[in-house]
């Protein structure tokens, strides 16, 4: 069994920063890419970033220059550093991560439970 637990949404005036961390537990055998995603209320849910296994990384235009990705693979962690943050980045923001088990050859996507970023004006 496999568990992401993300940690670091809250409620914080436009301009500031937040951290998110997202750490996944249990039989893991390997990670590949690993994200971020996020819905605000009545949209759909977007992609934020990801990051490969080999690093690459890739952001949604909206974040680009303000958001970074980042994994510490020993701990099984990846993190969202948000800087600048403005108004629209309100949403419930999702960590998932493709994995492999111990059990299975396949990968598997896994995803958090979500965790709020509110921000006011």
């Amino acid at each position: 069994q496999v568990q992401l637990v993300e940690s670091g949404g809250g409620l914080v005036p436009a301009g500031s920063s937040l951290t998110l961390s997202c750490t996944a537990s249990g039989s893991i055998f390997s990670i590949a890419a690993v994200g971020w995603y996020r819905q605000a209320p009545g949209k759909q849910r977007e992609l934020v970033a990801f990051a490969t296994s080999g690093g690459t990384t890739n952001y949604a235009d909206s974040v680009k220059g303000r958001f970074t990705i980042s994994r510490d693979n020993a701990k099984n962690t990846v993190f969202l550093q948000m800087n600048s943050l403005k108004p629209e980045d309100t949403a419930v923001h999702y960590c998932y991560a493709s994995i492999r088990t111990a059990s299975s050859a396949s990968l598997r996507d896994y995803w958090g439970q979500g965790t709020q970023v509110t921000v006011s004006s």
